[in-house]
């Protein structure tokens, strides 16, 4: 895990000093008899409580609606951490408050991105977008649940493998959604499509890099305007947590092009949950738009 001022961040975060937005979704645990489970944003929370059901009661540390890069913890998140049983993170400097928060720690502890990415493999965190990925991301959770609750340890795993079939159907989707396309080239408002572009055979083109607030130079801007009108782009996806000002004057200086959303699933706003949305719903909403966009047949 990055540390990114991990000694001085605890001790401010231990301290209470550190005040950000208000507790995500979860209620105690402990008390009730469910296993105290803290997951750093939306797709861990969903993993978590799909494979946990009722055997645990999940905290998501990322309220709805919220950008998870930058999250800073109230008091009793940091609470929530260190009382948890697992608490799990992506780790690789994606959250660093929470990530220096849980190294601080002395119960379990699960860096998803070191469990389910290759060593030495691409730095781009967000592998949850890529269904093959995520269905180890569940397999990772379900183990890590089961190590602090054994006793439940058949039913993780059974939930654990028909969430995974449940993915395996989105995975599928895609492959033959994503099959037959006019154009493979995708312009995004920042590098977090880089997992699902890789499975489907996708070309990202962001406007940002990694980090959503970083500003494009005009150079860069220039440059996906000329890529647009070479490789037929009809599209720039903005995103559901970033402002989509750049996007749009992208869109607009290059010719009139369209915008539209892709989803990170970073998280979900609280209209979004209340319709029922989840990971599933959102990846096929994610696919129509890039067939849309790229002219899928």
């Amino acid at each position: 895990m990055k540390r990114l001022g991990a000694v001085t961040l605890v001790f401010a975060l231990l301290g209470g000093v550190l005040v950000g937005c208000g507790g995500g979704e979860g209620d105690g645990g402990e008390a009730d008899g469910r296993l105290p489970v803290v997951a750093a944003f939306y797709p861990l929370a969903e993993a978590a409580s799909r494979v946990g059901e009722n055997r645990v009661a999940v905290t998501n540390l990322t309220p709805a609606g919220t950008e998870p890069h930058e999250l800073e913890l109230t008091p009793d998140q940091v609470d929530r951490i260190q009382d948890a049983a697992v608490v799990l993170v992506m780790g690789d400097g994606f959250q660093p408050a929470v990530e220096a928060a849980a190294a601080a720690r002395d119960g379990q502890t699960v860096e998803l991105l070191a469990e389910v990415a290759p060593p030495g493999g691409a730095a781009d965190p967000h592998v949850w977008l890529d269904p093959v990925v995520y269905a180890r991301v569940v397999d990772a959770v379900a183990e890590a649940l089961s190590t602090a609750d054994p006793d439940g340890a058949e039913e993780y795993a059974a939930r654990a493998r028909r969430l995974a079939d449940e993915i395996a159907t989105v995975d599928r989707e895609y492959a033959a959604g994503l099959a037959r396309c006019d154009r493979r080239t995708i312009v995004t408002a920042h590098e977090a499509f880089g997992w699902l572009a890789r499975r489907y055979d996708l070309t990202q083109e962001g406007i940002a890099g990694l980090a959503p607030d970083q500003e494009p130079t005009p150079k860069r801007l220039a440059e996906l305007a000329d890529l647009a009108d070479r490789e037929g782009v009809t599209t720039v996806f903005t995103e559901e947590l970033v402002s989509p000002r750049v996007a749009e004057t992208l869109a607009r200086e290059a010719g009139g092009l369209q915008t539209a959303v892709l989803h990170t699933l970073e998280g979900l706003s609280d209209e979004e949950l209340a319709r029922g949305d989840d990971w599933a719903s959102v990846m096929r909403s994610n696919l129509r738009a890039l067939r849309h966009a790229l002219g899928c047949s």
